[in-house]
């Protein structure tokens, strides 16, 4: 795995860290058993996590994947040996105004309880808010925007036997970007961009 860019590193810091703790919530568990899946496994159901997302928002959204990247759960003193836990991030391109983005939150929130999910916070702050959310299977989920206005989804995986780990495979419906992570919203969309 590759280094991230200093300025996608920290945005993960604040997109996905605050929903981590520990390695995700293995530490919930005081069975102290092994997972019964690798971090491949949990990869692929955070994508499947955050295409469901993706597919109870209508009209539907442009987005590319961002960075993916991967940790042990070694400093995690419940979670059990030779486990790491991964982070999955989808930036959405479509330029959602400010007047939409509760409206977006909205859906968000709403398809994420209808799953079962909890949600564990709601920041309302009005230039960078985000919800977390957790899943019945411990899943952590984040909806937060950026500086510029960019909708970003996150997923962090609870603690899974180590293995590698695959990049997404579904495809991206926004093309492709030059630059680094993250970028500014560059699609224009007659619901989501309207400003009155």
């Amino acid at each position: 795995m590759s280094p991230l860019p200093r300025t996608a590193t920290a945005l993960l810091l604040l997109t996905v860290g605050a929903a981590a703790t520990g390695c995700g919530p293995m530490s919930d568990s005081s069975e102290g058993s092994r997972p019964d899946m690798n971090m491949q496994q949990g990869a692929e159901q955070a994508d499947g996590i955050l295409q469901q997302t993706l597919g109870a928002i209508e009209p539907p959204l442009r987005w590319s994947h961002g960075p993916s990247t991967h940790s042990s759960c070694g400093d995690d003193p419940n979670a059990p040996e030779n486990t790491g836990s991964v982070d999955r991030i989808i930036q959405i391109r479509t330029i959602v105004s400010e007047e939409r983005r509760g409206s977006l939150l909205g859906v968000v929130e709403r398809a994420w309880k209808a799953r079962g999910y909890r949600i564990t916070n709601v920041n309302t702050s009005k230039r960078f808010p985000a919800i977390n959310a957790s899943t019945p299977d411990h899943f952590q989920v984040e909806v937060s925007v950026g500086g510029e206005g960019q909708f970003f989804f996150s997923v962090t995986t609870p603690c899974f036997t180590t293995s590698d780990v695959a990049d997404p495979t579904a495809q991206p419906n926004a093309a492709p970007r030059e630059g680094e992570f993250p970028w500014r919203p560059d699609t224009h969309d007659a619901f989501w961009s309207v400003t009155s």
